[in-house]
């Protein structure tokens, strides 16, 4: 935004409570007011005030948002995953359509699974429109107040609390469907961290974080780094599930024996661990979406206490002197719900950043 100093106008009192400030002549000319106009006030962050001429706000209502279109050439030479790739690049930076031209039939039928496999699993929001031998386009028009970020990230840590849960039930059960159910979560996961994505750089773009439920515009990458923390919690689960499904197909083989596939002392001890981690996740998306500075405090210095367990545990599993292929398991699964207590004092810090101001503003008024 360019400044420019208009000089200084000094406030008059008008009547018993009203004020009025004279307007720069060359302002009122520049943006065509006269007499009667009406002007738009409109309270910055420091506590500024904005006048917007209410014709501009007019002009702007009517308008309807102009579409963002793009066009990837795809020609024999081309990967089909780099070509997914910049699909998704264009995704997240808010495209609204995307033609995609083939040189030929072979072509197309080379990368069409692999694009429709990405739209439909992938592209929240998005679908194919229009398909023929040489060109496919894809359509992406979703609303933030159809599905706002704030619900967006909580249905993302339903998911991965719910991924890490499984992670400890296939321990006992190794349930293949189970595993794969793991493995589908992350993929949901992963559709909703590019949504989330998509529509905070689309905020900044078009200036619009109040109708995002943010007051300022800072809090865009706070909101970011929630996101990615939670999908690398799903990220970890599907680790943990495949290395369970070569394990599973390692005793099927009968390449691998085993007397036991899981200690009940260890699993009882890994089952309370992760259910005091996944409290602690939801306490800081709370404090997080509640705006709550005193409770993302308390999420720090109870994230703090987790050492001792995590130790506890740790020592627990070198004990046992486990199978080395289960053992692993169980340290890959530590390490999970370490990560899990580790992002949620991220989620916590983001969250005092935040609202640090407001609760030093809370501080400093006279109680009682």
């Amino acid at each position: 935004m360019i400044k420019t100093n208009m000089g200084h106008r000094k406030i008059q009192q008008v009547g018993r409570g009203s004020y009025i400030i004279s307007l720069p002549k060359e302002w009122v000319k520049k943006v065509e007011l006269e007499k009667g106009s009406e002007v738009g006030l409109k309270l910055i962050e420091d506590s500024s005030l904005m006048l917007i001429p209410s014709k501009n706000i007019e002009e702007k209502d009517s308008t309807l948002p102009e579409l963002k279109e793009y066009s990837i050439y795809v020609d024999k030479n081309d990967d089909p995953q780099s070509v997914c790739r910049k699909i998704i690049a264009l995704y997240v930076v808010s495209s609204n359509l995307i033609h995609m031209y083939f040189k030929d039939a072979d072509v197309f039928a080379i990368h069409r699974k692999s694009i429709g496999n990405l739209v439909k699993n992938t592209l929240l929001g998005s679908e194919i429109t229009d398909e023929t031998s040489n060109e496919i386009i894809i359509k992406t028009l979703v609303e933030s107040d159809q599905f706002p970020v704030e619900q967006a990230i909580r249905r993302m840590a339903i998911l991965a609390l719910s991924a890490i849960k499984d992670i400890v039930a296939v321990l006992k059960s190794m349930d293949e469907d189970l595993i794969h159910d793991i493995l589908d979560t992350r993929n949901d996961v992963t559709r909703l961290n590019l949504y989330v994505v998509r529509q905070l750089k689309f905020g900044i773009e078009q200036d619009i974080f109040e109708d995002l439920g943010f007051k300022t515009p800072k809090e865009f990458l706070g909101y970011r780094i929630v996101a990615n923390d939670i999908r690398s919690i799903t990220d970890s689960a599907m680790n943990i599930a495949n290395k369970l499904v070569t394990i599973k197909k390692m005793i099927q083989n009968q390449t691998l024996f085993l007397k036991e596939t899981v200690d009940e002392e260890t699993y009882s001890q890994i089952a309370k661990f992760n259910s005091l981690a996944s409290v602690l996740l939801e306490d800081s998306l709370t404090a997080l979406f509640k705006r709550d500075y005193e409770q993302a405090d308390k999420v720090i210095s109870r994230a703090d206490s987790f050492a001792v367990l995590e130790s506890d545990l740790a020592a627990l599993i070198f004990s046992k002197k486990l199978d080395p292929n289960i053992s692993s398991i169980f340290s890959l699964i530590l390490d999970s719900l370490r990560q899990i207590i580790e992002y949620s004092r991220n989620i916590a810090e983001v969250t005092l950043n935040r609202t640090i101001e407001e609760a030093i503003d809370r501080d400093q008024k006279p109680h009682g």
